[in-house]
């Protein structure tokens, strides 16, 4: 079966704003999705999930990764996250990652439904700030949000909860003066 994830051309445009006048993601989290739609296909995936978008987030994200800090806590949860690239995901092969809300928006296609509402709700908190396009934090934040997302299932395996997640995030918020950065 072929993986239903649509190929991104070199030749493909950024990101832009969008017809609703959403300025779409920043050009860092649009590399972070790059790298979770390489990985997905990689790994045999029909679609992004939002394993995939955790691990790129934390491998392309300086300001998400510093969220988990320098400790043996980020590096038990890239542990986990490459685990699932060599065969603790295969589990996952074969299913979607749903939360049972309704079907995401046509472009949305190549995610997993809750990869693609983490997506939505990322564009949203990046609005909710007036702060203009999503970051990864954002995405961070959204993922994190969801307690059956199997980002949130990889958080768990390595010891992190994701409600400690979300507390360091409004945390770095506070410290940066922003309500949500």
């Amino acid at each position: 079966m072929q993986p239903r994830i649509p190929r991104q051309s070199a030749d493909e445009p950024r990101p832009g704003p969008r017809a609703d006048g959403d300025a779409g993601p920043s050009d860092e989290l649009a590399a972070v999705v790059s790298g979770a739609r390489r990985r997905a296909v990689r790994d045999g995936d029909q679609q992004i999930d939002t394993a995939h978008l955790l691990h790129s987030l934390l491998e392309q994200d300086p300001e998400a990764r510093g969220v988990f800090g320098d400790g043996p806590g980020l590096a038990r949860l890239l542990g986990y996250l490459v685990q699932r690239s060599i065969g603790y995901g295969l589990r996952w092969q074969g299913s979607v990652e749903d939360s049972g809300a309704p079907s995401p928006a046509p472009e949305a296609e190549g995610y997993s439904p809750l990869a693609a509402r983490a997506m939505e709700q990322a564009r949203e908190r990046a609005a909710g700030r007036g702060a203009g396009p999503a970051h990864g934090i954002d995405l961070l934040a959204a993922i994190a949000a969801e307690p059956r997302a199997r980002a949130v299932e990889v958080l768990g395996r390595a010891g992190v909860e994701a409600e400690a997640v979300l507390a360091r995030i409004e945390e770095l918020s506070a410290q940066s003066g922003s309500s949500s950065r």
